[in-house]
C-alpha cells in the first residue's frame, strides 16, 4: 500500500489513528518541533501525552529534530516524567536534519512535508493549518532503507565527517 495524504489527512490517518497503535517502536524525524495537540477522547492534549502513553505501554520512542523546541513544548515536556526518565524515550538534536518522517514498528512510514507542529501535523482547523502532503507506505523496499538511514543518523555515524560541528549544540559523537 502506498497512499497520498493531503493536509488534515496527515493528522487523521497518521497522528490520530496509527501512531497511538504502535506496538514496538515509533521513530519521528522532523526539522521543527513545536506545541502540537491531538484529540484524546473529548479533549485536546499535547502530542507529548501520546508519546508518554506509548512509553508507558513499553513502546520505544525515538525523536530526532533539528532545533530546540519552542517554550510551550518545553513546558509541556516537563509534565511527562516518562519522557524524562524512561530509557524507552530517546531524543537527539541535529541541526542538519530537514527530513520529516514517521516510522511505526518498522512496517509503516509517513514521508511528509509537514514538521511536528500544530500547523503541520496537529489537530488544527483546516482553515488554520499549513498546506502539507505526504506519502504513507508499508512497502518494505521504501521503509527498510529509511529505517537504516535513521538508525545511522541516530548512532551518530554522519557526525564523524560532519563539517558543521561548530554550530551543533549537542554532537552525538
Amino acid at each position: 500500500m502506498t497512499e497520498l495524504l493531503l493536509n488534515e489527512q496527515l493528522y487523521h490517518e497518521v497522528l490520530a489513528s496509527r501512531v497511538p497503535q504502535a506496538q514496538q517502536f515509533l521513530w519521528i524525524v522532523t526539522a521543527d518541533i513545536k506545541d502540537l495537540h491531538v484529540v484524546k477522547g473529548r479533549r485536546s492534549v499535547p502530542f507529548l501525552e501520546t508519546l508518554s502513553d506509548l512509553v508507558e505501554r513499553s513502546v520505544s520512542v525515538r525523536l530526532i529534530h533539528a532545533k530546540e523546541p519552542g517554550p510551550r513544548f518545553r513546558k509541556d515536556f516537563d509534565r511527562y516524567p516518562n519522557l524524562i526518565k524512561s530509557p524507552l524515550f530517546e531524543r537527539i538534536l541535529c541541526p542538519r536534519v530537514h527530513t520529516k518522517t514517521i516510522l511505526i514498528d518498522g512496517k509503516l512510514m509517513l514521508q511528509t512535508s509537514a514538521n511536528l507542529t500544530g500547523a503541520g501535523l496537529g489537530a488544527k482547523s483546516p482553515y488554520r493549518r499549513n498546506f502539507e502532503s505526504g506519502i504513507l507506505t508499508d512497502e518494505p523496499h521504501l521503509v527498510q532503507p529509511m529505517m537504516e538511514w535513521i538508525d545511522d543518523l541516530y548512532l551518530g555515524n554522519p557526525c564523524l565527517k560532519c563539517q558543521r560541528r561548530e554550530v551543533c549544540p549537542d554532537p552525538i559523537l
